[in-house]
């Protein structure tokens, strides 16, 4: 059977600094994404999730026991997380996607301020989302490795965009400056990949 694998990084470990130094990027996808897929893979083998795509098996994690659902949530999340960052990026989105933010947030700027809230004011570890729900955009957070594909949280819907403010993500450089870490991102926002998302989510 096929086993779900790390997805190689579509830059170099230092293609984002300042904003998010090498070492960081190196333990985030060699470590903490490789220990998601190595425990996701333990855990289904020899069950009937074996060969089931992440997809399906989130959309019915209330069925699935919590290593699935940490370690499925945390392969998925992390999948989603190094497209939607690059090199150079950054700046606004254009197009359909940016019409929606405007018409749905009011401004570009306000959708960032409900964000940064989103991802700043959630306890603990967990991740800051930008979600089409039946056909909205909706900024949510969820705790730990869920995510808005999961029958289990708050909103639920497509994810577009995902920032992952566990410490593990940004502690060797902000330390425990999380809102600093949070504005640096949107330097390294990949729009042209969260754009193609919202499109095929539509």
């Amino acid at each position: 059977m096929s086993k779900f694998e790390v997805p190689a990084l579509p830059y170099s470990f230092d293609a984002l600094e300042p904003h998010i130094d090498a070492r960081t990027m190196e333990i985030h996808h060699g470590k903490h994404h490789g220990g998601y897929t190595n425990n996701l893979n333990a855990a289904i083998e020899g069950t009937d999730l074996e060969g089931t795509s992440i997809e399906s098996i989130l959309s019915n994690i209330s069925n699935h026991s919590a290593v699935v659902r940490n370690n499925g949530g945390g392969f998925f999340n992390h999948s989603l997380f190094w497209t939607v960052l690059g090199a150079n990026k950054g700046g606004e989105p254009t197009g359909d996607l940016a019409e929606v933010i405007n018409s749905t947030f009011g401004s570009f700027s306000e959708f960032q301020s409900q964000f940064a809230k989103a991802a700043a004011t959630r306890f603990g570890s967990g991740w800051a989302w930008l979600v089409l729900v039946d056909g909205k955009l909706v900024v949510s957070s969820t705790p730990n490795q869920d995510n808005p594909m999961m029958d289990v949280v708050e909103v639920k819907g497509t994810p577009i965009l995902g920032l992952d403010v566990w410490e593990h993500a940004y502690y060797l450089n902000y330390q425990n400056r999380r809102p600093d870490y949070i504005s640096a991102f949107w330097n390294v926002v990949n729009w042209d990949e969260v754009s193609r998302r919202f499109s095929e989510a539509k």
